[in-house]
């Protein structure tokens, strides 16, 4: 499967009558179901560009600036992440980022309350780069809406009410977005064979849109343990699906494994990937279609057990992949082991 092709799916197509939109449609369910990945144009989401220019000026600021927005200092996981400080199976991630969520007053759990209620909370800005927050904030609610529309659509596609998750995702959908920067090594001796961009991994919640350069890097597990490279399609957002609808559908839609190669030395990659989730405290309930009764149910991988509460679901991925700020600020989540 070397030469798989990743679907094209023109957001469009749903709006140019019957026979189209039942022919998108069908195009839509096999590339949710097939491969868990495909490449959305015609969504009228503009400024791609101009926001991973932004990106890159962040990421140019000084490293002093930068650090001033440390995510260690956030008990809400927002803000910067040096390099190797997120981690992926236990392995530091070769990249930078800067985690956005939605603008939140701080409001700590109460006692009994779950600890996923520390998700809500501010985010930190660079003061050196003060038209990045209102740029972001857009983005966020332009992604939110195609998100939205997009995960109706998949619902119909599989004859389920459009509207069936609307109370799972309403009135307050946890979306998260985040900058990116992969550096290459400096030079070709400092390459190191178990660096890893991003490493193999799932998405958590329900869909992720993704912004990426023309440097590529993004990889796919179309079989087990055999990853082909998602090619750079401009003005397409990639989208993959999450564990959520994993799970909502026993396994008929695909949450793929996939992963983020290093660039070569000198090269950077910059990408912004935007995921759109349920509510904290929403579970999935499986979803009434013919397909998803007929499905084999879900795979389960007993070092990535999953929660059909996105709150669980999501402070399991966090506590894998930031352990330092899991120490300082919620030890409670640790085991005995690893305080």
């Amino acid at each position: 499967m070397s030469d798989i092709t990743f679907p094209v799916i023109d957001l469009r197509d749903a709006a140019r009558g019957p026979e189209a939109r039942a022919a998108f449609l069908d195009r839509l369910r096999r590339a949710a179901h097939d491969i868990g990945f495909f490449q959305l144009v015609g969504h009228g989401v503009t400024g791609a560009a101009d926001l991973l220019d932004l990106s890159r000026r962040f990421f140019a600021l000084p490293e002093e600036e930068r650090r001033e927005l440390d995510i260690l200092d956030s008990p809400h996981f927002r803000g910067y992440s040096a390099l190797g400080r997120e981690r992926t199976r236990g392995v530091p991630d070769q990249r930078q980022q800067l985690d956005i969520g939605p603008e939140r007053p701080v409001r700590p759990p109460a006692p009994g309350e779950p600890s996923y209620r520390w998700l809500a909370g501010p985010n930190q800005w660079p003061t050196g780069l003060p038209e990045l927050r209102p740029a972001v904030i857009d983005w966020m609610d332009r992604l939110t809406e195609v998100s939205h529309r997009l995960l109706r659509l998949l619902l119909e596609s599989l004859e389920t009410p459009a509207d069936f998750l609307d109370t799972v995702v309403a009135p307050d959908p946890q979306v998260h977005f985040k900058l990116l920067h992969y550096p290459g090594p400096a030079e070709a001796a400092d390459v190191d064979p178990a660096d890893q961009g991003a490493g193999v991994h799932k998405d958590l919640g329900l869909l992720t849109l993704l912004v990426q350069d023309e440097v590529g890097g993004l990889q796919v597990a179309v079989e087990d343990d055999h990853f082909v490279d998602v090619p750079v399609v401009p003005g397409a957002f990639v989208v993959n699906l999450g564990e959520l609808l994993e799970v909502a559908t026993r396994g008929y839609l695909r949450a793929t494994v996939h992963r983020v190669t290093r660039p070569a030395p000198g090269v950077d990659r910059y990408s912004m990937p935007f995921f759109y989730s349920p509510r904290l405290e929403a579970s999935m309930r499986p979803l009434p279609s013919r397909y998803v009764s007929g499905a084999g149910g879900v795979v389960h991988d007993p070092d990535n057990p999953l929660f059909a509460c996105y709150g669980d679901n999501v402070m399991k991925g966090l506590t894998r992949g930031f352990p330092e700020l899991i120490a300082r600020h919620h030890p409670g989540l640790l085991g005995p082991a690893q305080r």
